[in-house]
């Protein structure tokens, strides 16, 4: 199992800007994705975006597509968000998961939760 680390959730006014960021205690299998999910009120957990470890493909939720930016850096096991023009719906907790597989249509069960980060954007 991986312990993941998560960190950067906040509070933000609308039009502004957060990066989370998501470290892995072991190194990640690379033919597996890490990536955020989140959890807004009233609706299901969904996946946010997601980067494959090995050959660095990047997958997004159509409602962040042009906003949110995937990122990792393998030599520190860690993967980040860069959220911008963020938007009150963008509320939530922010959860970092692993081992997981994601294609342009489909979002596949994950094998390693964070324990979440709380992003809160006020209009």
């Amino acid at each position: 199992q991986a312990h993941l680390e998560e960190s950067g959730g906040g509070s933000v006014q609308a039009g502004g800007s957060l990066t989370l960021s998501c470290t892995a205690s072991r190194i990640m299998y690379s033919s597996n994705a890490m990536g955020w999910f989140r959890q807004t009120p009233g609706r299901e957990r969904e996946g946010v975006a997601a980067i494959y470890t090995g050959g660095g493909d990047t997958f997004y939720a159509d409602s962040v597509k042009g906003r949110f930016t995937i990122s990792q850096d393998n030599a520190k096991n860690t993967v980040y968000l860069r959220m911008n023009s963020l938007k009150p719906e963008d509320t939530g907790i922010y959860y970092c998961a692993a081992d997981f597989l994601v294609s342009a249509s489909s979002w596949y069960p994950v094998g390693e939760w964070g324990q979440g980060t709380h992003v809160t954007v006020s209009s």
